[in-house]
C-alpha cells in the first residue's frame, strides 16, 4: 500500500480535498480507489468582534497554509516524497455567511459566518416576500439585513461570496459555487440548476428605491453542479498554497462545495430517501426529498445535493460544545487525582455509562446552548443544567441528559419533517464527533428521530474527504454516471456500514425527555434575558 500510494503521489494521481470547518481545516489526500493516504489539519477558533462572529483573512490564508504543510509533512514522513501536481483539487467551507468584495477585490467588512444571529428582520422580511423559509444564516439574509441598515459598504459591492467560493476564486480566479453551497446564498431552481429566478427578481425590485448600482445577478457567483470543471490553480495560487514551492499550477479544481454537500457525499446520502446527520461544534440533518414540501416552515431549510437534488435541512447552532466542555470537567478531576489522563478512555467510559441511565434522564435537564438556537426561537445562549429535588441525579442521567441535548434540537426539527410532512426516508448515516464513541451516539440519535441509524467506518474522515471524492468524481466520471450511482459503485461498493436500529424503550423515554426540555425552554430564555 504505501509503495502504491507513493507512486500515485508521485506520478501526479492523487487528489485533494480541503474543508474548512468551524475548528479545523482539514486536508486529506486519496488515491485512485478514494481511499485516504495522508492528511493534515490545523486547529482554529472564530473570534467575537463587534458583536459578530468572524474569522480573518489571515487566519484563513495561514490556517489552510499550515494545513497544506501537515499535509507535506505527513506525505514526508509516510512516502519520503513531495507533492508536485495532482490530478484534482476540491475546496469546501461552513456554508452561508457574507464575504462582499469591492472592485479592487478588497473584504468591505470582516467575513461573516454562519453562526451569527443579527439578520432576524432580514430573513423574516425576506421569507415573507418569497413564500419560503430563508435562514438567518444565509447570504442573502445577510445583505438585506446590511441594506436594511443602510450600511455604507453595500453600495461598493461587486462580488458576494461564502468561505468555499471566496477561497475557491483565490485559488483559480473563477467566481463560481457549487449548487449545494450556491442554495444557502439565495434559493436555487431544483430544475434549472442555478438561482431561482423569481426570487432574483423579487429581491431586485425590493431595493430598487436604494439606487446601488447592481442587480444580484452582477455580484454572485456562478452556479456549477457535480462533476463539471470549476477551474484550474493558477501558479500564483499554488505558491501561496504550498509556501515550500514544490506544488505545481494547472491542477483542475471541481466546484466548491459547503459543509452539507460534502457530508452528504461522505455518507453516501445524495440519493433520494437517503439522509445523514452531521454531529459536531454544531448539528444538522440533511434528508433527501422524492418532492417539495408542502409549505414552508421556518425550522426547515431547503438546500440541494451537490447534483441539485431538493434536501430539506434542519440545522442546529449547538451540538457537542457544551457537552465536551462538561468532559473537560471531569478531565480536571482526574488530572487533581494525579491519574493519567486519554481523553478516549474518558469519553468512551462516560458515554457508554451514559447508557445505564433512566430513557428519560431522570427528569434532569441541560441546554446545550453556547450560542443562539433558530429551532428553538433563542437568539442568544446560556449554557445550563436544571434539576428539581425529585430528580434521579446520578452520573448516567447527567451524561445521558448531555447527549440528549445535543441532538434534542434536531429532534424537535425532524419531528416536523416526519410526522407532519410524513417524509419518508430508507437509510440515515450518522458522521461527526459525536459518533467517535462506538455505538452510543448512535443509540441515541436512533431514539431520537425513531429511525435507523448507520455509521460507516469512514465516517470520521468526514467532509475533507466528501470535497475530494466531488474532485475525484469531475476527474474520473466525466459525467457518464449520475453522482449517487457513482458514489454507490466506485466508491461505497455496497457498504452502508453498521446500522442500529432505534429500541422502542429508548423512544418513548427520549419523547418524555422531550416534553420536559420544550416545557424548560422559558428558563433558557430567562438566562438570556438576565445579562451577565
Amino acid at each position: 500500500m504505501s509503495l502504491n500510494a507513493k507512486n500515485i503521489i508521485e506520478s501526479g494521481k492523487a487528489v485533494l480535498g480541503i474543508e474548512f470547518g468551524s475548528t479545523r481545516i482539514k486536508a486529506v489526500l486519496i488515491d485512485q480507489e478514494h481511499k485516504p493516504i495522508a492528511q493534515g489539519s490545523h486547529e482554529w477558533e472564530n473570534q467575537l468582534v463587534d458583536g459578530l462572529w468572524t474569522y480573518s483573512l489571515d487566519a484563513i490564508w495561514n490556517g489552510v497554509q499550515d494545513c497544506y504543510a501537515q499535509l507535506r509533512a505527513d506525505v514526508k514522513r509516510q512516502y519520503d516524497t513531495e507533492i508536485e501536481t495532482l490530478a484534482g483539487i476540491g475546496i469546501s467551507a461552513m456554508m452561508h455567511g457574507y464575504m462582499p468584495f469591492n472592485a479592487k477585490d478588497e473584504l468591505l467588512v470582516p467575513f461573516r459566518t454562519w453562526r451569527n444571529t443579527n439578520t432576524g428582520k432580514a430573513a423574516a422580511e425576506l421569507s415573507e416576500l418569497f413564500v419560503y423559509n430563508i435562514p438567518l444564516r444565509w447570504s442573502i439574509s445577510h445583505l438585506y439585513q446590511c441594506v436594511l441598515e443602510d450600511a455604507e459598504h453595500v453600495k461598493d459591492i461587486t462580488f458576494l461570496t461564502t468561505l468555499a467560493g471566496y477561497m475557491h476564486w483565490q485559488l483559480t480566479g473563477e467566481k463560481v459555487l457549487g449548487i449545494g453551497d450556491a442554495s444557502g446564498v439565495i434559493p436555487v431552481d431544483a430544475d434549472t440548476k442555478t438561482y431561482n429566478a423569481k426570487m432574483v427578481e423579487k429581491f431586485d425590485a425590493l431595493i430598487a428605491p436604494k439606487g446601488y448600482n447592481w442587480t444580484l445577478l452582477d455580484i454572485l457567483p456562478k452556479v456549477l453542479v457535480a462533476g463539471e470543471n470549476a477551474g484550474y490553480l493558477t501558479e500564483e495560487a499554488a505558491k501561496k498554497l504550498d509556501v515550500s514551492g514544490h506544488l505545481k499550477a494547472g491542477v483542475p479544481l471541481c466546484p466548491p462545495e459547503g459543509d452539507a454537500g460534502t457530508g452528504m457525499v461522505a455518507t453516501n446520502a445524495v440519493k433520494q430517501r437517503t439522509g445523514n446527520v452531521s454531529a459536531g461544534t454544531s448539528s444538522f440533518s440533511m434528508i433527501v426529498l422524492e418532492k417539495d414540501l408542502s409549505k414552508p416552515h421556518e425550522m426547515i431549510d431547503m438546500v440541494t445535493t451537490p447534483d441539485g437534488s431538493l434536501v430539506a435541512m434542519v440545522h442546529c447552532a449547538n451540538c457537542t460544545s457544551d457537552l465536551n466542555a462538561w468532559i473537560n470537567i471531569f478531565k480536571e478531576y482526574q488530572e487533581l487525582m494525579g491519574i493519567p489522563v486519554d481523553m478516549n478512555e474518558i469519553f468512551g467510559k462516560l458515554y457508554n455509562h451514559a447508557l445505564s441511565g433512566d430513557t428519560d434522564c431522570g427528569g434532569l435537564l441541560t441546554y446545550n446552548y453556547i450560542s443562539g438556537e433558530h429551532v428553538t426561537g433563542l437568539s442568544e445562549g446560556r449554557p445550563m443544567f436544571v434539576r428539581s429535588a425529585n430528580d434521579h441525579f446520578n452520573l448516567a442521567n447527567f451524561m445521558r441528559a448531555h447527549l440528549h441535548a445535543a441532538v434534542g434540537v434536531l429532534k424537535i426539527g425532524n419531528d416536523v419533517l416526519f410526522n407532519e410532512e410524513k417524509v419518508k426516508v430508507d437509510r440515515i448515516t450518522g458522521h461527526g464527533g459525536l459518533f467517535k464513541t462506538k455505538g452510543v451516539g448512535q443509540r441515541i440519535l436512533a431514539a431520537a428521530l425513531n429511525s435507523p441509524i448507520s455509521v460507516m467506518e469512514t465516517a470520521g474522515e468526514g467532509g475533507a474527504w466528501g470535497i475530494a471524492l466531488l474532485a475525484a468524481y469531475m476527474v474520473n466520471n466525466h459525467q457518464s454516471l449520475a453522482l449517487a450511482d457513482y458514489l454507490e459503485s466506485e466508491v461505497f461498493a455496497g457498504d452502508a456500514g453498521v446500522e442500529i436500529a432505534p429500541r422502542p424503550e429508548d423512544v418513548e423515554g427520549f419523547n418524555r425527555y422531550i416534553k420536559t426540555y420544550q416545557a424548560g425552554l422559558p428558563i433558557e430564555q430567562a438566562a438570556v434575558d438576565c445579562k451577565k
